[in-house]
């Protein structure tokens, strides 16, 4: 992890105050300690950048407001979709049976694994909250394993900084760092609300990150590759997300 210290991240909030200056110092400055974002160029690359160093620096294991169960939202909004396709309707004829997650790129053992076999890892629950840039939010309850068991299973290697994960839907993809594929909180969720996920909601799997917000939690995913390079991915800028005029890095 960065060596950077807090004095020196006050040294450069003082430097942002100065203006667009201050924040082409800051990002030269979280540049030297390796904290930059896929996405870091253009006019609100610095900005981006300060956000992404600040909140690695200051709250890497902080950890996602959990709720009570009489806190879930009655009526969660799924948001619409692409329609699905002939592939995803087939898989779901045959109750997803031969859904598989790929998990690939620098690992000692790739894995294609069965839903069924995912739901027989260790599982964790959460009452998160989701909420999208959009502004509409909720919260439910959900049910998954660890992304970082899984990563363990497959032997991910020392020199992985990102992992990519992929949805049935061709064009939606995204990424993060080990930060948050390793933290406890980042689940390949299988359950919402104590029943099986919905499809409108994800299923039959969704990556649940709850520290970031609504769009990085890709529904329909299929595979995980672990990569130190991501720039080899789509344009190069970490996710679909940017290539859409959204941030890499979506931290709440």
């Amino acid at each position: 992890m960065s060596k950077l210290s807090r004095r020196k991240l006050l040294y450069t909030g003082a430097a942002v105050a100065a203006g667009a200056s201050g924040l082409a110092v800051a990002a030269k400055l979280a540049a030297r300690y390796g904290l930059v974002p896929p996405d870091c160029g253009g006019v609100y690359g610095p900005g981006e950048t300060l956000t992404y160093a600040a909140h690695r620096l200051l709250g890497s294991h902080s950890l996602a407001r959990e709720f009570t169960r009489n806190q879930i939202s009655a009526a969660p909004f799924a948001n619409e979709v692409d329609p699905l396709g002939a592939e995803f309707g087939r898989l779901q004829e045959g109750g997803f049976d031969a859904w598989r997650l790929q998990v690939d790129g620098m690992v000692a053992h790739p894995l294609s694994l069965s839903v069924d076999e995912i739901k027989s890892f260790p599982s964790s629950t959460q009452i998160t909250h989701l909420a999208c840039e959009e502004g509409w939010s909720y919260i439910a309850q959900w049910k998954g394993v660890s992304l970082a068991h899984i990563l363990n299973l497959a032997g991910a290697l020392p020199q992985v900084r990102y992992v990519v994960y992929r949805s049935i839907q061709p064009d939606w993809w995204d990424s993060f760092d080990m930060i948050d594929a390793l933290h406890p909180q980042t689940l390949v969720t299988y359950e919402m609300n104590g029943g099986q996920l919905p499809v409108a909601f994800g299923g039959p799997l969704r990556m649940r990150v709850p520290r970031q917000l609504g769009y990085k939690n890709v529904k329909y995913i299929t595979r995980l590759t672990a990569t130190d390079n991501i720039k080899s991915f789509g344009k190069g800028l970490g996710s679909a997300s940017p290539e859409g005029g959204y941030a890499w890095y979506a931290g709440i």
